[in-house]
């Protein structure tokens, strides 16, 4: 009897622990610990403030984007002036305008591609350290194969877009904005259809890729059981608006991570999405609000009536969406797992 009563303590001084395990995500980069709110007992106030933290601390450079927009308002004027004055030098004057406004824009684009590619990095880079603790989280309370199914298609997916976005999606960024400029100086319709091509390449890519995605995550069954029906709609949704409009990303993964947000029960999935929000909600802010004002610059360059340069800035604009997109898709494929390990712990 007493060596029966020696081996039940002793199992439970071994079980216990494993029981009361507490799996703490890794902390977040240092460049991104301002965002993360020390309160995190409501998702909505959490969220909040690391918006509004955000866009406290990019506010100076809002000026400098309004001051490029505003030039190229000036310099459409003035071409357009110039056109309406000079018709039988419009093939130089539309020469003129494409270098102009692609001088303008291409370098602040340039840095909000880089911007994008280092934020999709460390996303990827943040999932690596956080996926496996909220596998062995998932798995500790009986969800081996959910979890093991969950972190598979995670880390195979994210490798896989990652992969897409470094390799396809940035260069074919570069060589879309310089097939736009080069189409609005010489007007050749052989350049126009290369351009259009470029585009329809980035944004299948895109959506491949997270088609496939959803479609796992469906046919594994982790949805089923673990995670109810609105988290696949939802993903769904974002599929269908993940280019390039920055609306539809916003009210889409709104949903899903909202269907989440009421079973935030677990410590580290509650810090690790705060964590990837907080990587991506910057950055967002400094491509998307750009990518407005230049797209409101488009609207009143419009009224000039110079359509060549009109639909350069509309092709610059829809440069960024993609950029936007490529941002908002690494980060919304994470939060959907993170949604559905936090389901499963539920």
């Amino acid at each position: 009897m007493r060596k029966l009563i020696i081996g039940i303590i002793l199992v439970l001084l071994v079980t216990v622990p494993v029981s009361a395990m507490e799996f703490t995500a890794p902390p977040a980069p240092d460049g991104v610990q301002q965002y993360i709110p020390q309160e995190q007992d409501s998702f909505a106030e959490g969220l909040w403030y690391i918006i509004k933290t955000a866009m406290s601390s990019w506010q100076p450079e809002i000026a400098d984007v309004s001051r490029i927009c505003l030039s190229v308002i000036v310099a459409v004027l003035m071409v357009s002036i110039l056109n309406t004055v000079s018709e039988s030098n419009a093939n130089v004057v539309r020469l003129t305008g494409a270098v102009i406004i692609g001088l303008l824009l291409l370098e602040p684009v340039n840095t909000m591609i880089r911007l994008g590619a280092d934020t999709v990095t460390s996303v990827s880079e943040y999932g690596k350290l956080l996926l496996p603790v909220m596998t062995a989280a998932l798995a500790a309370q009986g969800g081996t194969t959910a979890s093991a199914a969950l972190y598979t298609g995670t880390v195979l997916f994210n490798t896989l877009l990652t992969l897409v976005i470094s390799k396809l999606i940035i260069p074919a960024v570069f060589i879309y904005l310089c097939l736009s400029v080069a189409n609005s100086a010489l007007g050749q319709d052989m350049l126009k259809k290369i351009r259009d091509f470029v585009k329809w390449l980035m944004t299948w890519s895109l959506k491949i890729v997270l088609y496939c995605f959803t479609g796992y995550i469906g046919i594994t069954g982790v949805i089923s059981g673990t995670v109810d029906k609105s988290v696949l709609k939802a993903a769904k949704l974002t599929i269908s608006g993940v280019v390039p409009v920055v609306g539809g990303i916003l009210s889409d993964a709104s949903e899903t991570i909202l269907v989440g947000a009421g079973v935030m029960k677990n410590a580290s999935g509650v810090y690790g999405i705060f964590a990837v929000l907080a990587l991506c909600v910057g950055p967002f802010l400094q491509i998307g609000v750009p990518y407005l004002l230049l797209k409101l610059s488009g609207a009143v360059c419009s009224l000039f009536g110079y359509k060549p340069a009109v639909e350069l800035i509309q092709n610059f604009t829809t440069g960024m969406g993609m950029i936007l997109a490529m941002t908002g898709t690494v980060c919304m494929l994470l939060l959907i797992s993170m949604v559905c390990f936090m389901k499963g712990m539920s």
